[in-house]
C-alpha cells in the first residue's frame, strides 16, 4: 500500500483491503487506464507482491455492498468479513488494523507479516 500511495502517475479511484484467516484481499480500482508502461510496471508489482484471486460469494457480496454505498460497518455485519479500508487509499489504517489484531493475539500470525 505504501508503494500505491507513492505512485502519483497511478490515479486510483478506490482501494479495498479485506482481511481473511489467511490472506490480505485487495482490489484496486483506477480512475483512468494506464498508459503501457505503467500497466507492465504496475502487474509486475501486483505480481510480485501477491496473486490472482477470484473471490468467494461473501467476498463478492461485501465488495458489491461497498459499492453500493453501504458503510463498511453495515457490509462487516452482513457479510461477516472483516473490510479493513475501502475509499482512499489508507495506509495508516492498514498498519493500525495490524497492530490491533497483534496486541489482541499476542503474537504476530504468518498472515499479517
Amino acid at each position: 500500500m505504501t508503494y500505491l500511495s507513492k505512485r502519483v502517475a497511478i490515479n486510483l479511484d478506490a482501494v479495498t483491503v479485506i482481511y481473511l484467516v489467511d490472506r490480505w484481499v485487495v482490489r484496486i480500482k483506477l480512475k483512468d487506464s494506464l498508459l503501457p508502461d505503467q500497466d507492465l510496471d504496475f502487474r509486475a508489482f501486483l505480481n510480485e507482491n501477491g496473486c490472482s484471486y477470484r473471490p468467494s460469494v461473501p467476498i463478492s457480496r461485501a465488495l458489491d455492498g461497498l459499492d453500493a454505498s453501504m458503510s463498511i460497518t453495515e457490509v462487516m455485519n452482513r457479510c461477516q468479513v472483516v473490510v479493513v479500508s475501502h475509499g482512499a487509499l489508507q495506509p495508516a489504517d492498514i498498519e493500525d488494523f495490524r497492530a490491533t489484531f497483534v496486541r489482541g493475539l499476542g503474537y504476530c500470525p504468518p498472515s499479517l507479516v
